[in-house]
């Protein structure tokens, strides 16, 4: 069973959660950028262990689509996500995010480092960007040239990259990439893509992205994560087509207390195809105990 809640935000827009499972809470921040977290599910089991606080960014299912459109960038949804954690009543919170969400994640750690007692970025697509590599992607793709669906795929994707939708438009080719998304490409992985998740704003991700860090900018921006020093897991699929394994190398190596993990049998959503390996490597991570850092202890958060 799960609940509703919403709370105003610092701009008095109204962001909503959907409320899960049961255990000790944990934030989670979907990706997209602006997918509905209906397509996270329970993770995989997670929601039988935590208590899933599942955010609805701003703009996107039962949030308010806000009269600023520059507030969707993922900068200022950090800020929603301290006005959650004031309404909860949280002195700390465990997060965890997706995709585009560990942008609004890392800026949220880079702000508030004494607010966050761990955190899980999943699939994570940068560190204050987008940071896909093209060769790894282009090589992952090719690596998959065996499947009885990679002509078709190959050919949306070759009509993607040279602008060339056609009448059908570009929604139906990403589609028709979709397998290269996953290790296994089945019926019931199809079915994991659901209209109602998608974002139906076609400015949303200008908007989501505006917040992305200049070359010049990303020494500074990365520093802050460095100074934040929180424990954080960083969890990457083999085969995600979609981003690759190097923007989530990248993002450990710019936390100084990170661990990186890669799942030999997935693709962008791990929690789907590796369930058991996903659960375990979370709940292990979030169940440690403090280790002490520079200047003393860091101590269990408020439950």
């Amino acid at each position: 069973m799960s609940t509703f809640l919403s709370y105003t935000s610092y701009d008095g827009s109204r962001i909503s959660c959907q409320r899960a499972g049961r255990g000790e809470p944990l934030v989670v921040l979907p990706g997209g950028p602006g997918m509905a977290p209906g397509y996270l599910g329970d993770l995989g089991g997670l929601g039988r262990r935590r208590t899933l606080v599942l955010v609805h960014p701003r703009g996107t299912g039962h949030s308010d689509v806000p009269a600023d459109r520059d507030t969707v960038s993922f900068v200022h949804q950090a800020r929603d996500v301290e006005a959650l954690r004031r309404h909860l009543g949280l002195e700390r919170i465990d997060l965890l995010a997706h995709s585009a969400g560990c942008l609004t994640a890392q800026e949220y750690l880079a702000a508030h480092p004494d607010r966050v007692r761990r955190a899980v970025l999943a699939a994570p697509v940068g560190r204050a960007a987008r940071e896909a590599d093209e060769a790894e992607l282009a090589a992952l793709r090719a690596s998959r040239s065996g499947e009885p669906w990679y002509a078709d795929a190959a050919e949306a994707d070759r009509l993607l990259a040279e602008g060339g939708a056609g009448a059908a438009g570009p929604a139906a080719l990403q589609r028709r990439i979709l397998p290269f998304f996953w290790h296994t490409w089945t019926a019931d992985t199809a079915a994991e893509y659901r209209p109602e998740h998608a974002c139906s704003l076609p400015w949303y991700r200008e908007a989501f992205y505006a917040g992305s860090a200049a070359p010049e900018e990303l020494r500074d921006r990365l520093a802050r994560f460095t100074a934040a020093a929180t424990p954080v897991l960083v969890l990457a699929g083999a085969f995600d087509g979609m981003i690759g394994t190097n923007p989530a190398r990248a993002v450990a190596a710019c936390h100084p207390r990170a661990r990186l993990e890669v799942l030999a049998r997935s693709g962008h959503r791990m929690w789907v195809e590796e369930p058991d390996r996903f659960v375990g490597l979370v709940e292990e991570f979030l169940g440690a105990a403090e280790a002490p850092v520079a200047g003393g202890l860091l101590s269990p958060s408020p439950r």
